[in-house]
């Protein structure tokens, strides 16, 4: 019986931190396109893992039923590793932001000047530093929750793997 219960369950945890992911990636995209916010660059750098996850995670959930177990098993264990990555990035630029600890120099201010060539188009720039909340809700920033939600992506995956290892010992 508590096998049964593990069936279904490996698709659809997977399949719910892919709608997690993209509902994320989505919502940092329309910030910036449509609510006018800058990405930093470490907004940019936590952006990576959502751009080469999300691919990996929807072949994997195309190929599903196709794929050898050991191949699944690397494949999500891969995607698993890209959102471990995605959650600290999130966390460390969130703190950041709070002050807890300080930015690479690049993003907060304290790097070397703006380069000759820059300085023409500095009337165009629009440069924000990563130390820099534009956005919060509910206290917690789009770094904040992109912690978050690359940390819900991390559990569903895990879940998603030990279902499918539960199935699999039947």
């Amino acid at each position: 019986m508590a096998a049964s219960l593990f069936a279904p369950l490996d698709k659809k945890a997977a399949l719910l931190a892919f709608l997690i992911g993209l509902v994320a990636i989505l919502g940092a995209l329309a910030s910036q396109v449509f609510g006018g916010l800058v990405p930093c660059e470490l907004c940019l750098e936590q952006r990576m893992s959502y751009y080469w996850g999300l691919p990996l995670l929807a072949v994997i959930l195309l190929t599903w039923n196709r794929l050898p177990l050991t191949v699944w098993y690397t494949a999500m264990a891969v995607v698993t590793a890209i959102f471990i990555w995605g959650a600290y990035m999130g966390a460390y630029h969130a703190g950041v932001e709070w002050g807890f600890w300080p930015g690479p120099t690049a993003c907060t201010g304290v790097g070397e000047m703006v380069s000759f060539d820059a300085m023409s188009n500095l009337n165009a720039a629009h440069v924000v530093g990563c130390d820099v909340v534009q956005f919060r809700l509910f206290g917690i920033s789009m770094a904040g929750y992109n912690a978050l939600a690359s940390l819900a992506m991390v559990g569903l995956l895990a879940l998603s793997i030990f279902a499918q290892y539960r199935r699999q010992a039947r």
